[in-house]
């Protein structure tokens, strides 16, 4: 009942305001057309209600003709002719002003009035509507340019910046694109060949990120949400009467624009391809990076809003809202697509596969976006094929890497003995490639009968059961296990090759173990490599203390502890010593950098010299001591001995200046 009673009075309101207009106008009509046309178009602009008022007042106080009705729009739309000097000012948009709003009603008037004034023989009515529109249209180019110029939101990077979870991995990359261990601090200033430049202590160096993560409530306002009403009515009008071409060129070229300064905003600068691969890595490692966040930004946010922007302001006309998406958002993403292509054609090498793995996977998700926005095939086969060339770059770079794991050939060994920098280089290289695992599985094609395969055929691991990129990592630690062999050779004392050995091979195992690689390779892997370690160890003391133990045997001295020649243990106490301090002297300035290990080694050489010396001087001793400067022979006790040992293996060469201490 109420609701009736609210619609009664609203519409009797109505024909109160309309009644009182029309006699206002009735007594206007002994006055010149002009004048009546001015007060109606004075009335219409106080209430948009009374634009209808043409419909039914005439100049005899009854229905006005269609001619008088377009008489009316046609001043308004001539007021606002483009070509006029009073004009040049824009519309009155939004709602403050009722400028707009009067002028799409008289084209609205004319655009209605159309089909009945084109069946008229009148031609001169007919062409003055038709020109009236041409100029409503130019008008409404100008005001559909101005408002989407007027009312693009600049992309505010630093917003979407702090959207962007890094995930930083503890890999500090030097400037040759080295990766170095986090836990690791020594510095090695021996020759690596090809690693040479390789410092574990560098820690202002950069980290690698892996690509960065974009918060799921991010977003982006590409226009001023109040006005999108408004590009819509002046985009339904020149579509309406025919103007798509230009209502589509107009919105395309400004909406291009500003996706062009998205990108300058996010630093994606206009390259070549050839401008591309002149670029010193270290910038390009930095344009890489760039490039993985704008792909991100652009794709996620920037392209899915201006799609919605399009569905919006072109609402009803689903081929014009394509042709603008596809036109607007082309330059932008070709750009990027350029700037991928380059980076995949690129020349190949180790420091660049994890950014070129970053690429590929931001790819590939940019890519499942596109292909349901662009409808554009160029836009897409040109997305797909950059994808693919990625993935063929990012693999080729792989095998890069394994090339040149297999061909360094530096030639000048460690000092001391210890880790090579290609053991560092490689295995840290390695632990990075795991996080990559899910990637890289579904890029590599791996066959048993892939001759890169073949160094598993002696292998007693299942590699069967291995995933492809578990496959190509025991490969490559084979690999690099068969280097170090051979750079063991290098050293002349066979002792150092197995100190050499020990060392990379543990590091080797510790870096496998501490990470997903213990996974993926296994534990019986683990246990060989371990029971190697051994194996060297066990070689190390046959090649470095046989000679030492030897003085210590009884055979060639005699006889027995009464009879034994004191000459003969003369010369075994001055040979053991001799022998003892140029083992100490030299084994002092080698390096074992694992405490464990060096225990280890410690615990072995004293269970084999320490009983063995004092088995000897509890047999001859008294011998030696009963003559002449018996402490010229006999110089250690076993307890002096073993403290000496424990100077071994810590990389600083030192030489016995002693005198015989009295055993406790």
């Amino acid at each position: 009942m109420g609701t009736t009673t609210t619609t009664s009075i609203n519409t009797g309101g109505e024909d109160r305001v309309l009644a009182t207009a029309q006699q206002i106008v009735n007594s206007l009509n002994n006055t010149p057309k002009e004048v009546r046309q001015d007060m109606l178009l004075i009335l219409s602009s106080f209430d948009n209600r009374l634009s209808n008022i043409t419909s039914l007042i005439d100049g005899d106080g009854a229905s006005k003709s269609e001619e008088d009705r377009f008489a009316l729009a046609e001043k308004v739309i001539l007021r606002w002719d483009p070509s006029s000097e009073g004009s040049r000012r824009s519309l009155n948009w939004g709602d403050s002003g009722d400028e707009s709003g009067e002028y799409l009603s008289a084209i609205d008037e004319i655009l209605n009035l159309m089909d009945e004034l084109s069946v008229r023989s009148d031609s001169e009515i007919v062409d003055r509507a038709y020109s009236a529109i041409q100029h409503a249209m130019s008008r409404l180019e100008d005001e559909f340019r101005q408002v989407l110029i007027g009312n693009t939101v600049p992309l505010d990077a630093e917003r979407l910046y702090g959207s962007i979870r890094r995930c930083s991995l503890s890999f500090p990359v030097n400037g040759a694109g080295i990766i170095a261990g986090e836990d690791d601090d020594e510095d090695d200033d021996e020759d690596g060949g090809e690693f040479e430049s390789f410092s574990e202590d560098d820690r202002s160096s950069r980290y690698h990120e892996r690509g960065p993560s974009l918060d799921d409530n991010a977003s982006v306002d590409l226009i001023d949400p109040k006005a999108v009403d408004e590009l819509r009515e002046i985009a339904t009008r020149m579509i309406r009467f025919g103007f798509k071409k230009e209502c589509i060129q107009v919105y395309s070229t400004v909406r291009r624009d500003a996706l062009d300064e998205c990108l300058v905003i996010l630093g994606i600068e206009k390259l070549s391809i050839e401008e591309v691969q002149k670029i010193d890595w270290n910038s390009l490692d930095e344009k890489m990076k760039k490039w993985i966040q704008a792909v991100k930004i652009v794709v996620r946010l920037i392209l899915s809003g201006e799609k919605s922007l399009c569905d919006q302001i072109f609402c009803g006309a689903d081929e014009t809202k394509e042709i603008c998406f596809n036109e607007t958002v082309k330059g932008c993403v070709m750009q990027l697509l350029n700037f991928g292509e380059a980076v995949a054609i690129g020349r190949r090498s180790p420091e660049k596969l994890f950014r070129i793995l970053d690429m590929y996977d931001v790819m590939a998700e940019a890519f499942a976006r596109l292909a349901v926005l662009v409808t554009d095939d160029v836009v897409i086969n040109e997305a797909r094929d950059v994808l693919s060339g990625l993935g063929e770059a990012a693999c080729g770079t792989f095998a890069e890497f394994e090339n040149a794991v297999q061909s360094e050939t530096s030639k000048k060994p460690m000092q001391s003995g210890e880790i090579h920098p290609l053991t560092r280089y490689v295995m840290n290289y390695v632990k990075l490639i795991v996080d990559y695992s899910e990637t890289l599985n579904s890029l590599l094609e791996i066959s048993e009968d892939d001759e890169q395969l073949e160094p598993l055929r002696n292998d007693d691991s299942d590699s069967s059961k291995l995933t492809p990129v578990a496959r190509r990592l025991l490969v490559l630690i084979t690999s690099l296990h068969s280097n170090l062999e051979e750079k063991s050779k290098l050293y002349e004392d066979g002792a150092l090759q197995y100190i050499f050995l020990m060392n990379n091979i543990l590091y080797v195992v510790q870096k496998v173990k501490g990470s997903d690689l213990g996974g993926l390779l296994g534990d019986n892997w683990v246990r060989k490599r371990r029971g190697q370690i051994r194996q060297y160890a066990t070689s190390y003391l046959r090649a470095s203390w046989t000679k030492v133990l030897h003085c210590l045997k009884d055979e060639g001295i005699g006889g027995s502890s009464n009879n034994a020649s004191r000459v003969a243990l003369k010369e075994r106490f001055m040979n053991f010593n001799a022998y003892f301090k140029e083992t100490y002297r030299v084994q002092t300035a080698w390096k074992v950098p694992d405490a464990q290990l060096r225990e280890e080694l410690w615990i072995s050489i004293s269970e084999k010299v320490i009983p063995a010396y004092r088995s000897f001087m509890g047999r001859f001793r008294n011998q030696v001591e009963s003559g002449r400067h018996a402490g010229k022979y006999i110089k250690y006790t076993a307890d002096d001995l073993e403290n000496y040992l424990l100077d071994l293996f810590e990389g600083s060469p030192r030489v016995l200046h002693h005198m015989r201490r009295k055993s406790t």
